[in-house]
């Protein structure tokens, strides 16, 4: 599968890498630094490139958004149109502070991203685990408890194939539903935020859901 990535910081990058490592074509865009860009690339090792956002998304099968949410808008600009494209967020509508939601509540910033991009299939996933853990969890992706990652959108398709990228990555997937359930998902992120950096444990925490029946057999 061909990935475009918009935003190469840590969730951005550390995500990239490890579909780049699972064999999927992998473009790499949206970063200060050019050399930041190269150096991703290299790293990510022979199916990962750098290019511009336009470049990264024209023949993407998926698209994956990994940029703070003042700077959507702008990126979105320089991608073009993403109408048919399946993009999976990883994107909290926050401040530029990071201490408050500002959208919530009655919508929610995966939904205000489908009426910005009609055409394309949001799904929301990623946005309450840290992209410090992503390593640690790709690496022990073969035993038998997982940590879960919710997600949710409207498009059966599109989340199935979103399912696999993160069932491959090392994560359970836990479909919550359509798209308006990312209104509760995304605060869920931030309690996710106050976990890992509000307190002295480090960022690597996890969450695991799991019905009782299932646990206790």
């Amino acid at each position: 599968m061909k990935i475009g990535i918009l935003g190469s910081g840590r969730m951005g990058g550390n995500l990239g890498t490890l579909f780049a490592q699972l064999g999927h074509a992998v473009t790499f865009s949206y970063s200060r630094s050019t050399l930041r860009l190269d150096e991703l690339a290299r790293n990510a090792g022979a199916n990962a490139r750098a290019a511009t956002p336009r470049e990264a998304v024209t023949d993407a099968d998926l698209v994956l958004l990994a940029v703070h949410w003042t700077q959507v808008e702008h990126v979105l600009g320089q991608a073009g149109s993403l109408a048919g494209k399946i993009v999976m967020s990883c994107c909290n509508p926050l401040n530029a502070e990071d201490t408050e939601l500002v959208i919530g509540h009655t919508t929610s910033g995966a939904e205000t991203l489908a009426a910005r991009l009609p055409g394309a299939h949001i799904v929301a996933a990623f946005q309450a685990t840290p992209s410090e853990v992503m390593f640690d969890v790709f690496a022990a992706r073969d035993r038998a408890l997982r940590p879960s990652l919710i997600f949710c959108g409207d498009d059966a398709g599109s989340k199935a194939i979103a399912a696999d990228l993160i069932n491959a990555v090392g994560f359970d997937p836990v479909d919550a539903g359509a798209l308006r359930i990312a209104r509760f998902i995304e605060p869920f992120g931030m309690l996710s935020g106050v976990l890992a950096y509000d307190t002295d444990q480090g960022p690597e925490w996890a969450y695991r859901f799991g019905r009782l029946d299932r646990l206790f057999g």
